[in-house]
């Protein structure tokens, strides 16, 4: 089932995700919808929080963006419980986006590896080092399960510059093609 997205500006999207056990309810179901979620609006990752739930789960595919003939360099996972174990190498600025700050882009700097820790859908532990483009998607769907945004690692000045258009993603104005989930507009 295709699920709204949490818009910029809803408390859920700053809110720490907790962790989650086997027995945690319609698991597969709750994938199942975040990939088919996460396609729709096409996206390469995706986090519970983004989907209206405080719990520590995201999924990633780069296999997607990769270029024909070089699809086995990129992953397509479910990440449950995640813990960064170290961050490495050179720091690159690289033009992010996210599915709840639609048509918003700014560079980012991350580190270049990334080492986690996570346990799949079978809650096998498993422990894995990414590099590039896969380091930083992960980075990216870590960081909103610890309750942070992509906007908040961006120059403070691009970021005043773009307070308008943020402001105007809070009052639900957005021109996504994806359903969205906005915070009731007080009157």
């Amino acid at each position: 089932m295709i699920l709204p997205i949490y818009a910029y500006g809803h408390p859920i999207l700053k809110t720490k995700g907790v962790e989650i056990g086997q027995e945690y309810e319609a698991l597969p179901e709750l994938i199942s919808n975040m990939w088919e979620t996460m396609y729709n609006a096409k996206g390469i990752g995706l986090a519970a929080q983004q989907i209206g739930l405080a719990v520590r789960i995201f999924i990633v595919d780069t296999v997607q963006i990769q270029e024909e003939g070089q699809e086995d360099k990129g992953i397509k996972k479910v990440f449950i419980n995640p813990q960064i174990v170290q961050e490495d190498g050179k720091m690159w600025p690289y033009e992010e986006g996210c599915l709840s700050i639609p048509n918003i882009h700014a560079d980012v700097d991350r580190q270049e590896i990334v080492q986690i820790r996570y346990v799949d859908e079978n809650f096998v532990e498993v422990i894995e080092t990414y590099d590039g483009m896969n380091a930083r998607v992960i980075q990216h769907e870590y960081d909103h399960i610890e309750g942070n945004l992509f906007i908040e690692k961006i120059n403070p000045l691009k970021k005043r510059l773009l307070n308008r258009r943020l402001e105007n993603i809070k009052k639900g104005q957005s021109n996504a093609s994806y359903k969205m989930k906005f915070l009731p507009i007080k009157r």
